[in-house]
């Protein structure tokens, strides 16, 4: 299923349950979101390919007391409007509670032929960088629904970034996960362990599926909150960490946090980042193709987690 559909199936839920949401589009659709465009009108408008305006009346609405969506292109989403999300949201939420959910579907290479306008390669770097900002990255649509949840109850600004393609199930829809952990540890190895966000949570899964190795594998589907205690307990029981990421390395994403927190915790463990280095990807291809090219498909991380720790 895509993460989309399941988490737009929450928000209609709650609609028809009589919960206060309100659903800002720009230009942007899906099935589901026809439903609630047709079935719950005052609670829906559609601004245009104008993105900063959507964040801008999705704060207001939320001042008014509606749990808002601003739904569209992960890219636009958060890279066209970010001053508006850094001072209508950001900046404003340290002064009240403000519930908004920038919902950015087509994370990373999901929009893979589209080209390097529509690949979204920054957002993880750009909106973790923003005091009282959740910033959700699930891998499956199990995950997707559990945010959805999430969004409707936690009074702050979020950003969820979801894939745009259909994803496998990688979580039981009756496990209980933490999700104010930020992270779970899918398989617990001895060596070498593999962090991944998103949709590289899959492909590292696949990839690891190949070997007889005892490789760990994390997920980390919250950049913030995130209980960094734990995971650093986690991570040192390894001697070296492998980071999977669609978004550019050592730009202060996924690579940088784990960097970070281990040089916090005073742990000497050498850490690997696999993800987009310093360049835009021009070639026309599907994801494995453009995987293969920024050297982080699933041969990629199967040399990487063999390679001798530096």
């Amino acid at each position: 299923m895509t993460m989309r559909d399941v988490f737009l199936g929450r928000l209609y839920a709650a609609l028809k349950e009589g919960e206060k949401v309100f659903v800002v589009t720009d230009d942007f659709g899906a099935p589901t979101l026809d439903k609630i465009r047709t079935e719950f009108k005052d609670r829906f408008v559609n601004v245009g390919i104008a993105e900063q305006n959507a964040v801008n009346v999705a704060t207001g609405l939320a001042l008014e007391g509606f749990t808002a969506y601003a739904y569209g292109i992960a890219g636009f989403m958060t890279m066209r409007c970010y001053e508006q999300i850094r001072t209508n949201l950001s900046m404003a939420a340290e002064l009240r509670p403000l519930n908004v959910n920038i919902v950015g579907v087509g994370a990373g290479f999901s929009y893979d032929v589209s080209g390097p306008s529509h690949h979204c390669l920054e957002d993880i770097t750009l909106m973790r960088l923003l005091p009282n900002m959740e910033v959700l990255s699930p891998s499956d649509w199990v995950m997707a629904s559990r945010f959805a949840e999430r969004s409707l109850r936690v009074n702050k600004p979020k950003y969820i970034r979801l894939d745009s393609k259909p994803v496998q199930q990688i979580y039981p829809e009756d496990m209980k996960v933490a999700l104010d952990d930020g992270f779970h540890e899918l398989e617990q190895g001895a060596g070498t362990c593999v962090v991944a966000t998103g949709f590289m949570t899959q492909v590292a899964r696949r990839a690891l599926a190949q070997t007889n190795a005892p490789i760990g594998l994390v997920d980390l589907f919250s950049f913030a909150p995130l209980n960094e205690a734990k995971l650093l307990t986690v991570l040192s029981r390894y001697q070296r960490v492998v980071t999977v990421e669609e978004g550019f390395i050592h730009r202060g994403g996924l690579d940088a946090l784990i960097v970070g927190l281990l040089a916090r915790g005073g742990k000497m463990i050498p850490v690997r980042a696999l993800g987009v280095d310093d360049r835009f990807i021009y070639d026309v291809g599907n994801r494995p193709l453009l995987h293969k090219l920024a050297g982080m498909d699933e041969e990629s991380i199967l040399k990487a987690v063999a390679a001798p720790a530096a």
